[in-house]
């Protein structure tokens, strides 16, 4: 026999049924605001800028500084003929050491040497004729007083005197500059040296000064050496008076060579930007050769204050060079910096920033003062500061 329900049974039946569904209503509404909730946070967390950062490292006391470098002998010339001719002995080969007013080689020139007896023979006759308008000259000048010739004739004869000297003097000279064309017969050292080429040989034509044809000898004074290193704008106002620089070269592996400064050219090439500074180092013993090339190591002290920092730190904007730093509040901050020296990979600031900063690297454009960001670690935070 079935029970038939009540009235009040089915009301309750419908109670429960809008409980659980309501209940579950709730649930789903509250899941909901929760994953909202969950979004937004995630949402604002992954809005936050991530960045990496570096530590700006100061620079050290002292900074190494390796450019290229000539060395060059402290004297060098090349020797030419003086006189025309051809060469008839020549003494000295390449490597020879030789010391200043050694005879090199000697040149024959028989149309100089014709000339000469020519002229000499001139100057006698210009002599005689000389002497015998002089002997007139003084003996119309007598007569003149008694009235025994003419002025006229006194002053022609004088005159005559006068240009016969003036033709001794003029051959006289003309001799003297034929004389020293022979004495260049002789081809001398110029200063104690070396020998460096040999570009003649006997019975080679031989023409006066440094035309065409390729000079005699080439001779180098290698007991001192002249070191040239151009020094960029940037380090010029660190070359000072006694700097002292070690030299190293290829053919002398492990072997270190000090040098001093001699000068510099005062004056920043156009061109190139840079400074021409000369060096002086002793070579007695020639264990260096002219020519050669060198690594030039300066030690210079570097800017007090500054510090050092990676190329991928700096922004280029209107406002100028800037970098940006992290605040006590994980917000950055857009800093104004001077560039000192660029190395490269990495910059001398000298202003706007000081050692131990936390600086962003690689920080985009948008990048905005006091914008929230978070450091993500990196393996490494060198600045990449010279070693």
């Amino acid at each position: 026999m079935s029970v038939k329900p009540t009235p009040h049974s089915f009301r309750h039946r419908i109670y429960i049924i809008i409980f659980i569904i309501a209940a579950i209503a709730i649930t789903g509404i509250i899941f909901r605001i929760m994953a909202f909730a969950h979004l937004r946070n995630v949402t604002n967390e992954e809005a936050v800028l991530r960045v990496a950062t570096t530590k700006a490292e100061g620079s050290p006391i002292n900074e190494e500084l390796v450019l290229p470098g000539n060395v060059q002998a402290w004297h060098e010339a090349t020797v030419y003929a003086r006189t025309n001719g051809y060469i008839i002995k020549w003494i000295v080969d390449i490597g020879a050491h030789v010391k200043q007013g050694d005879l090199l080689a000697e040149i024959a020139s028989p149309e100089v040497d014709a000339q000469l007896r020519q002229t000499e023979a001139d100057l006698k006759t210009a002599e005689a004729n000389n002497q015998l308008a002089q002997t007139t000259a003084i003996r119309w000048k007598n007569l003149l007083k008694t009235d025994s010739v003419s002025k006229q004739e006194t002053d022609e004869k004088v005159s005559d005197a006068q240009a016969k000297t003036a033709i001794v003097k003029a051959t006289r000279a003309n001799r003297d500059r034929l004389l020293e064309l022979v004495s260049f017969q002789k081809v001398i050292a110029p200063f104690d040296g070396v020998i460096m080429s040999r570009t003649t040989d006997i019975g080679r034509l031989i023409n006066a000064g440094s035309g065409t044809l390729p000079p005699l000898f080439r001779i180098v004074q290698t007991d001192r050496l002249r070191i040239y290193v151009r020094v960029p704008q940037n380090f010029s106002s660190s070359i000072k008076p006694g700097l002292i620089v070690k030299l190293r070269f290829n053919q002398h592996p492990g072997k270190t060579y000090s040098a001093k400064l001699l000068d510099t050219a005062r004056a920043i090439d156009n061109t190139t930007r840079t400074l021409l500074v000369q060096f002086e180092i002793d070579n007695k013993d020639n264990d260096l050769l002219a020519g050669s090339y060198t690594e030039v190591h300066l030690t210079l002290p570097a800017i007090k204050g500054s510090v050092n920092l990676p190329v991928n730190t700096l922004i280029f904007r209107a406002q100028g060079l800037q970098v940006a730093t992290i605040d006590g509040d994980s917000k950055a901050l857009l800093k104004s910096i001077t560039i000192g020296r660029d190395f490269g990979d990495f910059v001398e600031v000298s202003s706007g920033l000081t050692a131990g900063e936390t600086v962003i690297l690689n920080p985009p454009d948008s990048l905005i003062s006091g914008q929230k960001v978070r450091i993500i670690p990196t393996q490494s935070s060198d600045t990449g500061s010279k070693k």
